[in-house]
This record gives C-alpha cells, structure tokens and sequence, in this order.
C-alpha cells in the first residue's frame, strides 16, 4: 500500500494556516479541527513550513505567553520532511519513526495534495492485521 491509498481513504483536506498569522490563531485552528499540526502556505499557496503541537509547546516554553502574539513563522518548522503519493506506507512509517514526527505533507505536481498523521498509518495497519488475521481464520475453517 502506498500513500495515496491511504489519502483516498482518509480524504486529502489539507488545514493551513499563513506565516503572518499569530501562534493564538493557529491554536484556535487545531483546537477547532481538533488535529496536531497545521501546514504553513504562503500567499502564493507554496509550503513554507508546518506547526505541530510539539513546536508550539516549544514556544511557549521559550517566550512564555508572548509567543502566542508571535507569527507563526517564528515557531514553525521550515524544513519540512515531505513524501509523495508513491511513497510506500512502509516507508513512510521510517520516515516518521527515525524522524520522529508525526504529520507528513504529500507533495504532488510540487503542491501540497494531502497530509498523513502517524494516526492514519497505524489505522492502516489496524486494518491490514484484522484482514490478515480474518483470512487465516477462514483458511482454517475450511481446511
């Protein structure tokens, strides 16, 4: 299975958020949509970053409840580590576990199409387990 399975299943609805907008406004965004990372696009719908929970917890232990008037751009994370659709499941679980992060962006055509949370992948997982485990079952019944 590859990464763009795994969107059709879970949807490829991508939240952003500017670099301009303050870290308050993005917290109003996870809290609404109740995720743990936005992604950073520029005006010209570019990815210029990503904000987890981890970075803003990072801020705010850093510049106490300033960082939350602070821009986005000051806590996010500008090196964003990205995969494709093509990219296997498998690999994408490396990705995330040697980088320890738990939002992946999918680049597509050098656009942002879709995002992975370690949530989705191991849902995916879940899943294949429960198949394979049902299929040995019905293998042993009618042996």
């Amino acid at each position: 299975m590859n990464v763009e399975q795994l969107l059709s299943d879970k949807g490829r609805e991508v939240v952003s958020v500017q670099p301009h907008r303050t870290l308050a406004e993005a917290i109003r965004t996870l809290s609404e949509k109740r995720i743990g990372a936005v992604v950073v696009m520029g005006a010209d719908g570019a990815l210029v970053g990503i904000l987890s929970e981890r970075d803003i917890i990072r801020a705010l232990g850093e510049q106490g409840g300033a960082a939350l008037e602070s821009a986005v751009s000051r806590s996010m994370t500008s090196k964003v580590v990205t995969c494709r659709p093509q990219t296997s499941v498998d690999e994408l679980m490396e990705i995330m576990t040697t980088g320890r992060f738990r939002h992946v962006p999918v680049i597509e055509n050098g656009r942002v199409a879709g995002i992975v949370s370690i949530g989705d992948v191991v849902k995916h997982r879940v899943a294949a387990i429960e198949a394979e485990s049902q299929a040995m079952r019905d293998y042993i019944a009618m042996a």
